[in-house]
């Protein structure tokens, strides 16, 4: 049986664990806040930006369609964009998101293609480089940026657009967490290089009538690389939101345990107080009936 001196040192321990875990949740709260907003607020625009480049391109077939569009021709070498946070104690997030990118990998190559990972955030790359090491070509880190700007998911999508143009992949997949509440982050998997085009009919297509200036080449020409970085951007966006949500719901959970843990270790230590004191008792009672 532990001593009263352990025990008191132990509660003592996990109430401080806990004041510790009631902070973090409060902090990841009110982050929570800020960054659901910004995700919610993103989804619609990065829905029409990708309608806009959808009819547009859906007249664009051919040579003429611009390479982002149109792909290389072969899908042999597949990059993934995998989005993991720089922070732990959040959860089962990072390792959701690992495992969703170890799972398209390990198929892949199954497949015989190859597959090069592109890792942006400290503990994903943590975990994959012990399994998948050797596929890394590439890492970012987003640390210490309190709120994310869309010029820093243009400086990422440049450098994979220009990975793509350099002909070092001919697929890019991103892979993030969506974010649905904060119990629930969706691991999701997308198709960022080439554009998806919209899955339409040929009734569907634009009339010929119509008439851009300048050309439907030269405006897809630019709004492409702005389509992969919106696109790069919104999933930033729900991956800090997810990440947030993940951490609340985590600490919550630890304090809650924490809480629980307590209430154990309290009820020991007045039982083992409560026993000690009865030995003490019986012992002066024995001295008093030996005398």
């Amino acid at each position: 049986m532990p001593s009263l001196k352990s025990l008191k040192t132990r509660i003592a321990s996990v109430r401080s664990t806990q004041k510790i875990t009631k902070a973090m949740n409060l902090v990841a709260t009110a982050k929570l806040r800020g960054a659901q907003a910004a995700a919610l607020a993103g989804r619609p625009f990065a829905e029409g930006a990708a309608r806009v480049i959808g009819n547009l391109a859906l007249n664009m077939v051919g040579p003429e369609a611009p390479k982002l569009l149109a792909g290389t021709g072969r899908e042999q070498t597949h990059l993934l964009l995998v989005i993991t946070s720089e922070r732990g104690l959040c959860g089962a997030y990072n390792s959701n998101i690992v495992r969703l990118a170890r799972r398209k990998a390990d198929a892949l190559l199954a497949e015989g293609k190859t597959v090069k990972l592109y890792v942006v955030g400290r503990k994903g790359r943590a975990q994959l480089v012990r399994t998948h090491g050797r596929h890394i070509v590439a890492t970012r880190s987003l640390e210490g940026r309190k709120m994310l700007t869309f010029e820093e998911a243009r400086t990422l999508s440049d450098d994979v657009v220009a990975r793509f143009h350099a002909g070092e992949f001919d697929v890019a997949h991103i892979l993030f967490a969506r974010y649905q509440s904060a119990l629930t982050q969706i691991p999701t998997d997308e198709r960022l290089i080439p554009v998806r085009r919209p899955e339409v009919t040929d009734t569907a297509r634009l009339p010929a009538s119509i008439e851009f200036e300048p050309s439907p080449e030269a405006i897809l020409t630019e709004l492409l690389p702005r389509s992969v970085a919106v696109h790069v951007y919104q999933s930033l966006l729900e991956s800090r939101a997810s990440e947030e949500g993940a951490r609340m719901t985590a600490m919550d959970a630890a304090s809650r345990n924490a809480g629980e843990m307590i209430g154990r270790l309290t009820l020991t230590y007045n039982r083992t107080r409560q026993a000690a004191i009865t030995k003490e008792l019986i012992e002066i009672i024995s001295g008093a009936e030996a005398l």
